[in-house]
């Protein structure tokens, strides 16, 4: 996927989950400081339901534009969904595992975009 390719992904992802009430919405860009992948889209969700409902609707609306995840985990449980791109990969956190796991704070080094409602 190319690099602008990689951005609109993760920009799509945050919408949708601005489309199910997620919110401290944040992409990192992870590209020119690690290989995992280009970009992390991080996002909270006040409850397990939500949560849920946050990755499905990314899922689903990614998929009807033809982009469907190479690996999701956490559907069930819902305290932290992961959904992988391959150059993009989605947290979805309930608030307390996100403050727990602090992927902000682990991966400190990279740029930060927030992501807020109205941003396109």
């Amino acid at each position: 996927m190319e690099n602008n390719l990689s951005l609109d992904l993760a920009k799509q992802a945050a919408q949708h989950a601005l489309s199910k009430k997620g919110y401290d919405i944040k992409i990192l860009k992870l590209k020119d400081i690690s290989s995992v992948c280009d970009y992390f889209v991080i996002i909270t969700g006040a409850a397990d339901i939500q949560v849920k409902a946050i990755a499905n609707a990314i899922i689903d609306e990614l998929r009807e534009s033809g982009i469907k995840p190479y690996h999701t985990e956490g559907l069930n449980d819902g305290k932290w969904v992961l959904i992988d791109y391959i150059d993009v990969v989605v947290h979805i956190f309930h608030e307390p595992t996100r403050e727990f796991y602090s992927l902000d704070k682990l991966w400190g080094d990279a740029p930060v975009e927030k992501f807020v409602e109205n941003q396109f």
